[in-house]
């Protein structure tokens, strides 16, 4: 029986100096102001972008979620059932952006609402898969309503699959537009919700092997191999893995810093580190949102009767 999840995690911010745009990068650009940043003998190349101006501190007030602030605020995560446990012979590689179940990058802004970027991506990609129908759902729904997080000032992705489960759904990103700021919860598109889900649960922690059970689920110019440390404050998504021509093994990870940043929106970081928390801490709190049947609110409404 083939079984889907999609896979969101937290990690430790990339340093500023590491978010880099390098999709177009030749050899002729690099003699130029991105030498600065690439004088070192690594297998990724890095190029200056938006937020190269801003310091780590500031970039990390705006971006980031502040998983160590809300774990503080809520406990230690809670052990859940893990019904992927005894999946075998993972695929070499996967890439479900390939497979349709992955919409185009977004931007959260300067706000930091990664949490809900990144639990977002996950409920859209499971509902594909079980579905077969993509659909772009509502961020803004979460920074509004779910009362167990912040809003702009970060959250926790569990208490955001909880949210959508015990709230009977999200709505569509269209019918609740993201704005990059907190505001009002609005009752009327909220009670409108159009995908569902029955909860999530947790992977086991620091465990890179079990995060390749996820062969259903669901920056640089390279694989980034470099060190960020493992403070867990920014929550992202896995849409796939491979490995390179040279062996390097990689996660393929959806950011929400829009397009321009890594590679068109996305990062490649090393896989099968020798590290148990995995690169950046890619292993320490992964968690995946559960849907077990294709079942989802019958009516969408439209703009007007809201």
């Amino acid at each position: 029986m083939e079984i889907g999840k999609f896979l969101v995690f937290a990690l430790s911010l990339v340093p500023v100096a590491t978010v880099a745009k390098s999709i177009e990068l030749s050899g002729k650009d690099l003699e130029t102001e991105e030498s600065l940043v690439n004088k070192k003998n690594k297998p990724y190349k890095l190029q200056l972008n938006k937020f190269a101006d801003m310091t780590n501190h500031d970039f990390r007030n705006s971006y980031g979620s502040k998983v160590k602030h809300h774990r503080s605020l809520h406990g230690s995560r809670r052990r859940t059932e893990f019904m992927h446990k005894n999946t075998e012979n993972p695929p070499p590689s996967v890439d479900w952006r390939k497979k349709g179940a992955v919409t185009p990058v977004k931007d959260q802004g300067n706000c930091g609402s990664c949490w809900a970027f990144s639990t977002i991506v996950g409920v859209e990609g499971i509902n594909k898969i079980k579905t077969n129908k993509l659909v772009s759902l509502s961020e803004q729904e979460l920074v509004d309503c779910e009362p167990d997080c912040g809003g702009c000032s970060g959250g926790l992705m569990e208490n955001a699959f909880e949210f959508i489960k015990e709230n009977g759904g999200v709505t569509t990103e269209t019918l609740y537009p993201y704005q990059a700021k907190d505001a009002k919860c609005d009752a009327l598109k909220m009670n409108a919700p159009v995908v569902v889900i029955d909860g999530h649960e947790n992977v086991p922690e620091n465990d890179e092997a079990a995060l390749m059970n996820f062969n259903e689920v669901m920056i640089m110019q390279g694989v980034f191999t470099g060190d960020c440390g493992t403070e867990l404050d920014h929550g992202v998504a896995i849409v796939g893995y491979g490995t390179t021509v040279d062996g390097t093994k990689y996660w393929t990870v959806k950011n929400s810093w829009g397009p321009e940043w890594g590679e068109k929106g996305y990062i490649r970081m090393q896989r099968d580190v020798d590290a148990e928390e995995g690169l950046c801490g890619i292993a320490m709190e992964p968690s995946y949102p559960v849907k077990l049947s294709a079942n989802n609110p019958i009516k969408v409404p439209s703009k007007d009767e809201l």
